[in-house]
């Protein structure tokens, strides 16, 4: 074999190193490439998972942690799911981080609290998993030791978690159904996944679980005293005679010509929702007008009658004076501003938290991309007794054909000073 001199050999690697050169450029740009495109999409998939709501304080650095959620077991407290080494999830790998979503187990393998919505989250396919994480990985890192969770005896005690695991939790990731739609099947697994819709939208039994066969059918949120109504169609708020367009408006601008949202949902728009894709959320109200039927309100009781004939007349009066000004001396409302309430299911419901808590507390909307400006409506509990608000929401859930029931002083009275949240 001969030997090349100092020149061929010079140019004999400089044909070589150039195209090899070339070769690993164009291997590196491609995932360089993807890498920014798996980190969007995990931007998209947290903002699904509603992950800002929990895991920071407002007004703190954001996947911070320690946002204080009461329970009727004691406080928890979010962990910080920033990329800090010592305090957040610097340290953790893609496996472990899918492992905890899939499983509801801490990286050390101890069982998380069902305040994490892994029930949901084991859902969540791998691929969106991980570019959850790679989005994680990117956010400024936030050095926060974690809160030990304060939860009253027995509770505290995790061991008990392995019962109630036994009894609500379903490991797997989310499977087609073949026989509906590929939008349905992307509503479903947005609505029962990443959304994790059911935490609020079914009732939640004295051990802090929820039936499966109670699946959206409607619930009180515990400690906040806020009504999550039911999904299922033609019951309270469900969505089986609305418009997919009044659906998406609502899940997507806060408002729509049948509705507005208050309370927690209406943080579930602001952080999550809006960001939405409008196929996402199209798909998203496609399966929630499929939601089956599950039957209708409670009749009047005799009381509740004569609670009607006695508050009936004060009410109109006050509705007239205070209410018909924006909402229309029929209760036909006036477009996204002001939500009719004639005909509106969720005043009609059996519930009637939230009415009451309207009147009292007033409150606005969301503020949105769709919807920048929101109208508001002005608390009451200043000018009203109780027994005003009773007459005034007996009214509204009763007049123009509405199919609810009379409320009582003592009922506002009880949710005079629930929290705002």
């Amino acid at each position: 074999m001969s030997k090349l001199s100092p020149i061929s050999e010079r140019r004999a690697l400089g044909t070589f190193a150039l195209p090899s050169l070339l070769c690993f450029m164009l291997a590196v740009q491609p995932a360089k490439s993807q890498d920014t495109s798996t980190v969007a999409q995990g931007e998209y998939l947290a903002r699904a998972g509603d992950c800002i709501a929990c895991h920071s304080n407002p007004g703190d650095k954001p996947f911070a942690g320690g946002r204080a959620m009461a329970t009727p077991f004691g406080t928890l407290y979010s962990p910080n799911i920033s990329p800090d080494a010592a305090t957040g999830i610097g340290a953790w790998s893609a496996d472990e981080f899918y492992a905890m979503l899939h499983t509801g187990k801490t990286r050390s393998g101890a069982l998380l609290y069902p305040a994490m919505p892994f029930a949901a989250y084991t859902k969540v396919t791998r691929a969106d998993s991980d570019a959850i994480f790679a989005y994680l990985k990117t956010v400024p890192p936030v050095h926060q030791e974690n809160h030990e969770q304060d939860l009253r005896f027995p509770y505290n005690n995790r061991n008990l978690l392995l019962g109630w695991r036994t009894l609500y939790f379903q490991e797997g990731e989310y499977k087609p159904d073949s026989s509906k739609s590929s939008e349905w099947n992307r509503g479903a697994y947005l609505v029962e996944g990443l959304g994790h819709c059911s935490m609020c939208h079914t009732a939640i039994n004295a051990l802090g679980g929820s039936s499966q066969a109670q699946a959206f059918q409607g619930g009180l949120i515990p400690m906040q005293e806020w009504y999550a109504p039911s999904l299922t169609s033609n019951r309270e708020a469900g969505l089986g005679d609305w418009s997919l367009k009044d659906i998406s408006d609502l899940l997507q601008a806060g408002v729509s010509t049948r509705g507005a949202v208050y309370g927690p949902m209406a943080e579930v728009v602001y952080n999550s929702l809006q960001y939405l894709s409008d196929a996402d959320i199209h798909a998203m109200a496609v399966y929630l007008k499929a939601l089956p039927s599950t039957g209708g309100t409670a009749p009047a009781t005799e009381a509740q009658t004569q609670d009607k004939l006695r508050l009936y007349p004060l009410g109109k009066k006050i509705y007239a004076a205070q209410c018909a000004t924006c909402h229309g001396t029929n209760g036909e409302g006036r477009g996204w501003d002001f939500p009719p309430l004639a005909g509106n299911q969720s005043i009609q419901m059996t519930s009637s938290v939230n009415p009451i808590r309207m009147v009292l507390n007033g409150g606005y909307p969301p503020g949105t991309i769709r919807n920048p400006r929101p109208y508001g409506m002005p608390p009451f509990a200043q000018t009203l007794s109780d027994e005003e608000v009773a007459a005034v929401v007996t009214y509204i859930r009763t007049a123009w054909d509405n199919r609810g029931t009379a409320i009582t002083a003592q009922d506002v009275n009880a949710l005079r000073s629930a929290p705002l949240n």
